[in-house]
C-alpha cells in the first residue's frame, strides 16, 4: 500500500533519504572467474572495434579477420605459448583500427593511391597505436598494432625499427598481413595472389620479415593445409 505521494511505507528513512533495501554480500570471485570476466570484457571491446570498423570500411574487416587466423597459426606454429597466441589473435582482429582517422575516400579509392594519400594511409599504425595505448591489456596490443609494419631492416613505419628493436609479436603480424593483403582483391589493384605473396615472404625472409615467422608461414599453406576463411 501507497501513501498520498506515491512512496510504499517505509520507503523514506528518517533522516528523509530513499531506503535502500538490505545489500548482499558479495560472493567471493575465485581467480579463474576473475581472468574469464576479464576475457569477455575484452572479447566485447574486441567486437565492438571490429563493428565499428566494417561499417567504414569492409575490406578492412575481412582483412582483419583473416590476418588474425593466420598470425594465431603462425605463432602456435613457431612454439609461442597459448596466452601469446591469444593475444596475437586480438591484435590482428584491430590492427588496422587507425584506418578509421584516414578519410573513406583514399580507403576505397578505384585506382592507385597518390604519394601524398599514401602517406595519410601510413598514419593508421600511429592512429591505432594511440587509440589503444591506454588500454591495460594482458597482452601488447596497442605496441605490436603501432610495429605491425616495421621492417627488419629498418625501411618499415613509422619508426624505422630495425631487427631485435620490433617485438616477436609484430614480426609475425606482419608476415601475416602481407601474405593477406597481396592475396587478396583491393579497390585499388587486383590480387597478387596467394603464391605472389609466399614469393615475397620466402625472398625478403631474413631482409624484411622475420625468418622464423616466414618459415612457419611458407609451412602452413605448404605443409599443413592452412587456407583462409571467406
Amino acid at each position: 500500500m501507497k501513501d498520498s505521494l506515491g512512496f510504499p511505507p517505509g520507503g523514506l528513512s528518517a533522516g528523509g533519504a530513499l531506503a535502500r533495501p538490505p545489500e548482499r554480500k558479495a560472493e567471493a570471485e575465485s581467480p579463474a572467474e576473475s581472468v574469464e570476466r576479464l576475457r569477455q570484457s575484452v572479447r566485447g571491446l574486441i567486437e565492438v572495434l571490429g563493428r565499428m570498423i566494417e561499417r567504414r570500411d569492409p575490406f578492412v574487416a575481412g582483412h582483419q579477420r583473416r590476418v588474425s587466423d593466420l598470425a594465431r597459426a603462425i605463432a602456435a606454429e613457431i612454439g609461442l605459448s597459448p596466452k601469446a597466441v591469444e593475444g596475437l589473435g586480438i591484435a590482428g582482429q584491430i590492427h588496422d583500427l587507425g584506418k578509421i582517422a584516414v578519410p573513406a575516400e583514399i580507403l576505397s579509392k578505384p585506382a592507385p593511391l597518390s604519394a601524398l594519400e599514401y602517406d595519410l594511409v601510413k598514419t593508421h599504425a600511429q592512429a591505432g597505436f594511440d587509440i589503444l595505448k591506454g588500454i591495460s591489456f594482458p597482452w601488447p596490443v596497442a605496441e605490436t598494432i603501432h610495429q605491425h609494419h616495421e621492417r627488419l631492416d629498418g625501411s618499415g613505419y613509422p619508426r624505422g625499427l630495425r631487427g631485435e628493436a620490433i617485438i616477436p609479436e609484430a614480426r609475425i603480424l606482419a608476415v601475416a598481413d602481407v601474405v593477406e593483403a597481396m592475396s587478396a582483391h583491393r579497390p585499388f589493384r587486383p590480387a597478387h595472389g596467394l603464391e605472389a605473396a609466399l614469393h615475397e615472404i620466402n625472398r625478403n625472409r631474413g631482409r624484411l620479415y622475420d625468418p622464423a615467422a616466414a618459415e612457419a608461414c611458407f609451412r602452413m599453406f605448404r605443409e599443413k593445409g592452412f587456407r583462409f576463411k571467406e
